[in-house]
């Protein structure tokens, strides 16, 4: 009864004889029940075949359906390590760094100043410095900010392309807490403040290159869009006409959701996201004449969410008030999606995952920490599990281990990359000397 989870795991799933004969849960040609035993667990791993087979799908949407040039902003919040920007590197995608500490992160990586790119909704002067010195684009997020960028690139001498980040009044369909295009959002600028910032471009010589605007992220239906590129075409128009400017590049940033749960398959294809914003601005823009700006989509959970998997080690199993409690030794500190969104995940036994018959009672899993919200999974039907075994829960390789913490003192757990049955450590576990690495006195 579980096989309908199976489509949830990274492209190169299969079950293979284990060490003790029994079917083991593979990926990428490598059994999750060794991986466990040489890194312990908790424990991330990647299929790096998942992520270039990710990539590869947008590439080929925009090349079919966008009759302009058209490129790939990996949306490095969703997940970002060495290893993780320098596969995006490789596969020439542009890298969105929030800040000086996703910026050295991808410097340190070797990623070009080229395909480097910085978002932030309220840049520190750190962040404009690293940005202007390093970046090859700058999102301007707000007037304030395009002055201080103004004064900073006049005294260096140069300035890197500049996007103006529009708020276009329209958000997408998801948690509140990941809209973004709202018309009373943080982020970005109306229309008006959009074409002061084009003329104060002007006047100051800055070279404003592209619109950005963003929506929300973790939508479903790609028609959401549909507003938004409205009116951000709308407001081309307004410039090319009050301004003689127009956009070299358009990125309508990115937020096309993932399953995660099987109850929630089939997923709309990326393809039908990519026709429909790409049918939607050549169409718009048809009438002007000018030259179609470059399609620079934003993907990051798209990219890398199904690519990873956390495995857990069961711990306590337990029975309260009637519920069946699997306690793992992961949780909220490594996954707080469940608790800040109510992000509902599914899973499977490491070993022996599909043939064990079902019992009657679900489980709940949970985590050790201090927190009766520290709940990863609710009600899942899952066979009789013992303490000692492992839980692999699929479509963990986005945000998760962004959004960690050592709450209660935990560890961040270890990343593997795997590919052609090859296991990698990516970033290896906190230890707890990790933990005291700042403390002065």
């Amino acid at each position: 009864m579980y096989r309908d989870r199976l489509p949830l795991f990274p492209d190169t799933v299969a079950l293979r004889p284990g060490q003790n004969g029994s079917p083991s849960l593979h990926v990428g040609g490598c059994d999750l029940n060794r991986l466990a035993a040489e890194w312990s667990t908790p424990l991330y791993i990647y299929d790096l075949q998942t992520i270039d087979s990710a990539v590869q799908a947008y590439q080929d949407a925009l090349s079919r359906h966008y009759p302009g040039p058209a490129g790939i902003t990996y949306a490095g919040k969703a997940s970002l390590n060495l290893a993780m920007a320098r596969l995006m590197a490789a596969h020439g995608l542009l890298l969105d760094c929030t800040g000086v500490g996703e910026m050295h992160i991808a410097r340190a990586a070797g990623v070009p100043p080229a395909q480097l790119l910085m978002h932030g909704v309220n840049k520190s002067q750190a962040d404009l410095q690293a940005g202007l010195a390093h970046a090859g684009t700058l999102v301007v997020d707000n007037p304030p900010e395009l002055e201080r960028i103004a004064q900073l690139a006049s005294a260096r001498g140069s300035a890197p392309a500049l996007w103006l980040r529009v708020r276009p009044g329209y958000a997408v369909d998801t948690h509140h807490f990941r809209q973004t295009g709202q018309h009373d959002s943080k982020f970005g600028m109306d229309a008006d403040q959009c074409v002061d910032a084009i003329a104060f471009c002007q006047r100051n010589d800055l070279p404003v290159t592209g619109l950005h605007f963003h929506q929300g992220s973790h939508f479903h239906a790609a028609e959401q869009v549909l507003p938004a590129l409205d009116m951000v075409c709308e407001l081309m128009g307004r410039l090319q006409r009050q301004l003689n400017w127009w956009p070299q590049v358009l990125s309508p940033g990115g937020g096309w959701g993932v399953v995660y749960h099987e109850a929630d398959l089939p997923h709309r294809p990326v393809e039908e996201y990519v026709a429909t914003v790409a049918a939607a601005l050549a169409e718009k823009l048809s009438p002007y004449a000018l030259p179609l700006p470059r399609l620079q989509v934003e993907p990051g959970r798209s990219l890398v969410a199904r690519a990873g998997i956390a495995i857990y080690r069961v711990g306590t199993v337990k029975r309260a008030g009637g519920r069946r409690w699997l306690l793992l030794d992961g949780g909220m500190a490594d996954n707080i999606r469940p608790a800040l969104y109510r992000a509902r995940y599914s899973a499977l036994p490491v070993t022996d995952p599909l043939s064990r018959a079902p019992i009657s009672e679900n489980a709940w899993l949970a985590g050790p920490y201090c927190e009766s919200g520290d709940l990863l999974i609710e009600d899942l039907p899952l066979p009789e599990i013992k303490s000692g075994e492992l839980l692999a829960v699929p479509v963990s390789g986005a945000y998760q281990l962004m959004m960690a913490s050592n709450y209660n003192g935990a560890l961040r757990p270890a990343v593997v990359m795997l590919r052609d049955a090859c296991a990698q450590l990516a970033q290896r576990r906190e230890t707890v000397e990790d933990l005291l690495l700042r403390d002065i006195v």
